[in-house]
């Protein structure tokens, strides 16, 4: 199975003029297997919804250690954006286009957005691509953001080969 590797951030993506000044820019993508699946939010919702193990453990970390300085746990976020409309994660669903789609929370300490795109990808097949944009407010905000920024790519990788995987299950399964 590919692996999901660093991309230079898409200028066409609608989170482009967030681009600048932002406190943490990146793009991962991976090659998705023949046949996948063409709804961009079933590749999303298939790498982002049910994390590896050791991300819902970071998280609870994560949760337990930020409700100390009054930040928003992952299951407010979700259970908020819930009430709100559709969620992906435990992120609200922004906007929705046939190529991209958008999830993201803003809170006292930084505002983060993620782009999820589904493009051609340098070989002529079709690759899925996470873009992160993250705005600081704060010392809080660019204190958690040294601390976990490792994390979160290490994370963003794995989601992105979880829906490859997903993917490729469901196409030998079809097979």
């Amino acid at each position: 199975m590919a692996k999901a590797h660093a991309v230079p951030v898409p200028p066409d993506s609608v989170l482009a003029p967030l681009y600048v000044g932002a406190d943490l820019l990146d793009a991962f993508a991976i090659q998705l297997p023949a046949g996948a699946n063409d709804d961009l939010e079933v590749l999303a919702r298939a790498g982002f919804e049910r994390p590896a193990g050791w991300i819902r453990a970071l998280t609870r970390v994560r949760d337990v250690m930020m409700a100390t300085v009054g930040v928003k746990s992952s299951r407010a976020i979700g259970a908020a954006a819930a009430a709100r409309g559709p969620v992906i994660g435990f992120f609200p669903l922004l906007s929705k286009s046939a190529g991209e789609l958008v999830v993201g929370e803003d809170d006292r300490h930084l505002d983060f957005r993620a782009a999820i795109l589904l493009r051609t990808g340098a070989a002529g097949g079709r690759e899925l691509v996470v873009v992160t944009v993250v705005h600081c407010h704060n010392l809080l905000g660019r204190t958690y953001l040294a601390v976990i920024a490792p994390f979160h790519r290490a994370i963003a990788r794995a989601n992105l080969e979880q829906a490859a995987r997903v993917e490729q299950a469901a196409r030998a399964m079809e097979g």
